[in-house]
C-alpha cells in the first residue's frame, strides 16, 4: 500500500462531487507533451472511461512518435492540428483535468485562451514548483514527487480507484514515472517511488517492454544526429563541470529529424566524468530568433535556479528549461556569462 497522501482535507469529497455531476470530462497537458504528460493523460482518460464518463484527452501540439506506444495515445486530440474540435470539446466540458502543468499559459497561447473561457471546474494534478493558484479550481500539487504520474497513482489510491487499474492504465503511469526520472537515474531516491513501481508491476505491466518502446525505438536519423552533435557541437567547460550542445534548424533539416528525435540528448554529457551540468541549445523551428534551452544536472547543482534567473524559465532541481530571444552565437555567449555568475554552485556541487 502507498504510504504518502496527496489529497488535502475535503479534496476527495469535492472531486467525487464534480465527477458525479460530470458527463463530459476533458484531460489536458502542457505544450510539448513528454512521457509524463502523455502517460498521465492516457491513464486518466482510461480511468474515467471505466467510470462511464465521456472522457477525451486534448494535448496542445504533436508529441514524439515513441509515446504513441501508450494505450490510447492515438486517440488524443491535438489542438494545433484540430483546433475547432479541441475548442468545442473544452467549451463543452463539465470538468477539465489539468495534468503535468502548473499554469494555464503552459498549454500555449491559443489553447490557454480557450481554457480560460471554459466555465467548468479546472483541477490541477502536478509536480512542478510554484503553481498559479488563480488558474485552477483545485490544486493537487506535490513538487517532491518524481512525476505527475506518481502523483496520479496516489490520487487513484486515495479515491478508491485501484480496482480499475488494469495493465494498460498502469503501463501509462509507469511510462510517465520512468521518463521523468531518466529510467530512475535521478529524482527517484524516495522509497515511495519504488512502492509505486511494485504496485504497477503487480497490475501486470511489462516494464522491460515499456523501456524498449521508449528508448530503443530510435530512427537512424536520430542516431546520426546524436553522433554529429556529440562530436562536432559539444563543448566542454571542464573547470565549470559543464557541457554545452547546440543545434540549428539547418542541422535539424540536414538529419531529417522529427518531433521528439532530440529527446534525451541533453542527458548524454552527464555520462562524462566530472560533468555536473548539461545545457542543450536548439533553435525553435516555429519562432524565428528563439532559442530553446534545456538543462540537466546531477547532485546538488540546481539547474532550475539557472533557468529561472538567466533563461526565462524554471523547472525542477535537476531538470529545467527556458528560452532566449537571440541568435545561437549570442545564446552561447549568454550561457558562458551566466555560468561565471553561477560557478559557485558548479564548483561546489
Amino acid at each position: 500500500m502507498l504510504h504518502e497522501k496527496v489529497l488535502a482535507d475535503g479534496q476527495k469529497e469535492q472531486l467525487e462531487t464534480w465527477l458525479s455531476a460530470a458527463r463530459r470530462v476533458v484531460v489536458t497537458c502542457h505544450v510539448g507533451p513528454d512521457g509524463d504528460a502523455v502517460g498521465s493523460v492516457t491513464a486518466m482518460v482510461g480511468l474515467l472511461e471505466k467510470q462511464g464518463k465521456e472522457a477525451v484527452g486534448v494535448v496542445p501540439n504533436v508529441f514524439p512518435r515513441n509515446l504513441y506506444t501508450a494505450s490510447g495515445a492515438d486517440r488524443l486530440v491535438v489542438f494545433e492540428e484540430d483546433a475547432d474540435r479541441a475548442q468545442t470539446l473544452i467549451a463543452g466540458a463539465d470538468l477539465v483535468l489539468c495534468l503535468d502543468y502548473n499554469a494555464l499559459h503552459r498549454t500555449g497561447d491559443r489553447m490557454a485562451v480557450v481554457m480560460r473561457a471554459c466555465r467548468a471546474p479546472r483541477v490541477m494534478i502536478d509536480h512542478h514548483l510554484e503553481p498559479e493558484e488563480s488558474d485552477f479550481s483545485m490544486l493537487v500539487s506535490q513538487p517532491e514527487m518524481c512525476s505527475t504520474c506518481e502523483v496520479l497513482l496516489h490520487v487513484v489510491s486515495e479515491m478508491g480507484w485501484l480496482p480499475m487499474l488494469d495493465a494498460d492504465i498502469a503501463s501509462s503511469i509507469y511510462l510517465g514515472m520512468m521518463t521523468d526520472t531518466g529510467a530512475f537515474s535521478y529524482a527517484s531516491n524516495r522509497g515511495e517511488v519504488f512502492r509505486c513501481v511494485a504496485l504497477l508491476l503487480d497490475r501486470g505491466i511489462d516494464k522491460d517492454r515499456i523501456y524498449r518502446n521508449i528508448f530503443w525505438g530510435a530512427s537512424d536519423s536520430r542516431m546520426r544526429a546524436m553522433g554529429y552533435l556529440l562530436y562536432v557541437n559539444m563543448k566542454l567547460m571542464k573547470k565549470l563541470h559543464t557541457s554545452i550542445i547546440t543545434m540549428t534548424n539547418q542541422e535539424w533539416r540536414r538529419f531529417y529529424l522529427k518531433t521528439g528525435d532530440t529527446e534525451g540528448f541533453v542527458n548524454l554529457p552527464l555520462q562524462i566524468e566530472g560533468i555536473r551540468l548539461s545545457i542543450f541549445l536548439r533553435e525553435d523551428p516555429d519562432v524565428p530568433g528563439k532559442i530553446r534551452v534545456s538543462t540537466r544536472s546531477v547532485d546538488d547543482v540546481p539547474c532550475n535556479l539557472l533557468a529561472q534567473e538567466y533563461f526565462n524559465g524554471g523547472g525542477h532541481k535537476n531538470a529545467a528549461g527556458g528560452s532566449l530571444m537571440c541568435t545561437m552565437d549570442e545564446a552561447v555567449e549568454h550561457v558562458k556569462r551566466s555560468l561565471q555568475k553561477f560557478q559557485d554552485y558548479l564548483k561546489n556541487g
